[in-house]
């Protein structure tokens, strides 16, 4: 019975893993942008892989009418600069800063081809593609990362993603102006996975009490051969 208990506090200890992740979700299912995380197990050796998988598909859409305010279509992040590092959002809650530039909800500058975008008109234009028309000038195009797989993403908190893919492919999607893409978390589905992991964890929790009894059944029969 030597490897019953660590076997068990493995299982609740993802349990509880698990349960942390899905209330993260549950949390930001009205952050604009956010991707859900799941865990994975490794059915092999029962055990959690150590970093979330992303959900990368499309959230829905809240048009907004805002002329800075951005969603991304398909696969594709938005780079901004995050003290001299380049993260990746999805959250397109854009504006204009003290110094003319375009920045994310946190005041990060939202990157272009050319680097952080100054913008000098209130009339601003952004089509699909991420071409940037401020007035009647073309001014630069929004520089959007493509992501193939979540395991290229880590997430570093408040919406940003830090990349470790390579950033050479064509922007395959849209942009959205005037709108927001809201999370991805589907309720639905959270509540089915809380209703599951609520009865694995019971089941573990009576095979808890089962051991517990076994092994007091065993101590208060010991000496009955002797």
């Amino acid at each position: 019975m030597s490897n019953i208990i660590p076997g068990i506090a493995r299982y609740l200890s993802n349990d509880v893993d698990k349960l942390d992740v899905l209330s993260q979700n549950v949390a930001n299912m009205r952050t604009v942008g956010y991707r859900a995380e799941r865990l994975a197990s490794d059915f092999r050796t029962g055990l959690l892989d150590d970093t979330p998988t992303l959900n990368l598909a499309d959230g829905s859409l809240s048009t907004t009418g805002h002329a800075l305010d951005l969603a991304i279509r398909g696969p594709g992040f938005f780079a901004v600069d995050v003290n001299g590092q380049t993260m990746l959002t999805r959250n397109g809650q854009f504006h204009i800063d003290a110094d003319q530039q375009l920045v994310d909800a946190a005041g990060h500058p939202v990157l272009g081809q050319s680097g952080p975008i100054t913008l000098s008109h209130s009339n601003v234009h952004i089509d699909a593609s991420g071409a940037i028309t401020d007035g009647t000038d073309s001014v630069d195009t929004l520089r959007i990362v493509n992501v193939d797989t979540a395991t290229e993403l880590r997430d570093m908190g408040e919406g940003l993603y830090s990349f470790k893919g390579n950033d050479d492919g064509q922007f395959i999607g849209s942009v959205q102006q005037g709108a927001l893409e809201q999370s991805n978390v589907d309720p639905g589905a959270e509540m089915v996975r809380l209703m599951a992991l609520s009865r694995h964890a019971q089941s573990i929790q009576r095979a808890i009490q089962a051991y517990d009894a076994a092994l007091q059944e065993g101590i208060n029969h010991i000496g009955d051969n002797t």
